[in-house]
């Protein structure tokens, strides 16, 4: 399956293995990593959607790598970033961080990340996709690309057609009215219309507002790149909308404390209508929570019907060094192994993610698993500019909305709030130097569509 990479990557294919290619130092020797037996070094990922599989690979470099290296695998939950950030500060640091589009420049800018630079030959920087401000800062590469990721509404095709429902929703006036309709068919048999993890807004907002926001044509963090500045205007629709949900009594009960495992938990089982996410659910349902339902996987609505912009294709990046690991050219090397083509192709084929690098999407078979179809990349998709995160004083926009949704308010004065917060922000962090945010009047969300669609 071919993809159509507007970013500049040659799909050469290497005849030898990444680890060949890793650098040499003598940091190792000299931190005396070795003179106790084998390296140690701890890899943290928030990732759960792939973790048996990546679980296997671990263990089976842990078994078979001739440098006497031990991986420990730790999987965080929703709580990752602040543990992360918690690490660093007590000197418990991991080695490898799994690194994300939403993470990776905040990350960078505390100070977490180690450039790779110095590993990479050239044929390795053919390979992989350079990726300004998503795997590169300042001239420097920290992460390489493995996949990316699609967002769309996932649906329970036996409660739609139970509650005489043809078609997946394609407004938000029909997302309200779906759900609705789903919870009075099966409230009885503790069947609802829709879902979100909400335990974590940021993560629940981040994978259903956003995908809304950008399909309607608005920056999916509210950043507004026509003008330089943040507008969360747009939103209001959308969070009005999970607001009457709540109200309708269509959201599962305790959506406020649910985690998004338990979520795919009880969508397996057949209790929830709707929710969205990422295409990383196809695997889940593959291994981790095997479903009992027939399922689908379709666009995002937009606002009103209208698609306006590209519903974002995430991904650029994947794993990165500690700025403090002790030891770097150990950690390289396990990133090296993770990099290799067989666990890149192995990655798409088994559905866990949507291959980013041209070599391995070339030769990768399309993922032989159930609901597939509806997340592989369409004319629909494609890659936002990556907005200037900054750190706002105060309740984040997802917190202020959630709290919304759940206790209501003057949402006009909360959108004003958000506003006059982040852009103070923004403000302070261009007059510091910490970002850079110029207006591209020119700017056409629709334009960046269709950039990973198929031949």
């Amino acid at each position: 399956m071919k993809k159509q990479l507007l970013l500049a990557a040659s799909g050469l294919t290497l005849a030898g293995s990444l680890v060949a290619c890793s650098g040499q130092s003598s940091e190792e020797e000299q931190s005396g990593a070795k003179s106790g037996g084998k390296t140690k070094i701890v890899y943290w990922t928030g990732d759960r959607h792939d973790s048996e599989f990546i679980k296997e690979q671990v263990d089976a470099y842990n078994r078979t790598n001739a440098d006497d290296i031990e991986v420990e695998l730790v999987i965080k939950g929703d709580d990752f970033d602040q543990a992360l950030d918690m690490s660093f500060q007590t000197s418990e640091a991991p080695d490898v961080i799994r690194v994300k589009e939403n993470t990776i420049q905040t990350f960078y800018k505390k100070g977490f990340l180690a450039p790779i630079d110095a590993y990479l030959t050239d044929e390795l920087k053919a390979k992989f996709p350079l990726m300004e401000n998503l795997n590169s800062f300042d001239g420097k590469r920290y992460s390489l690309p493995n996949y990316g990721t699609t967002m769309r509404l996932i649906y329970n095709k036996e409660l739609f057609a139970k509650a005489g429902i043809a078609a997946p929703p394609t407004t938000l006036a029909e997302l309200v009215e779906d759900a609705k309709k789903i919870t009075a068919a099966g409230k009885a048999n503790g069947e609802y219309g829709f879902a979100q993890n909400f335990k974590s807004p940021g993560s629940a907002l981040g994978r259903s507002a956003r995908v809304i926001a950008e399909t309607s044509g608005y920056g999916g963090f509210g950043y507004d790149f026509k003008t330089a500045r943040y507008d969360f205007a747009p939103f209001k629709p959308i969070i009005e909308a999970f607001k009457q949900m709540k109200d309708d009594g269509s959201m599962l009960p305790g959506v406020e404390s649910l985690d998004i495992d338990p979520l795919r938990a009880q969508f397996a089982e057949g209790k929830i209508g709707m929710y969205l996410s990422f295409s990383a659910e196809a695997g889940v349902y593959q291994s981790q929570f095997p479903a009992k339902i027939e399922w689908a996987a379709a666009p995002a609505p937009s606002i009103d019907g209208s698609v306006n912009g590209a519903s974002g294709f995430l991904g650029g990046q994947w794993l990165a060094i500690s700025s403090e690991s002790e030891h770097k050219d150990a950690a390289w090397k396990f990133m090296a192994y993770m990099y290799g083509d067989q666990i890149l192709q192995q990655y798409q084929e088994k559905g866990f993610g949507i291959a980013m690098v041209p070599s391995v999407s070339a030769v990768a078979a399309k993922p032989e698993v159930y609901g597939i179809d509806g997340f592989l990349p369409t004319a629909r998709d494609g890659v936002w500019p990556v907005y200037p995160a900054v750190p706002v004083q105060g309740a984040k926009s997802d917190d202020a909305f959630f709290k919304y949704i759940l206790s209501g308010g003057d949402l006009d004065a909360i959108v004003a709030d958000l506003n006059a917060r982040y852009n103070k922000a923004l403000d302070a962090a261009i007059a510091s130097g910490d970002v850079k945010a110029e207006p591209d009047p020119d700017f056409d969300p629709a334009r960046l569509a269709g950039q990973y669609a198929d031949e």
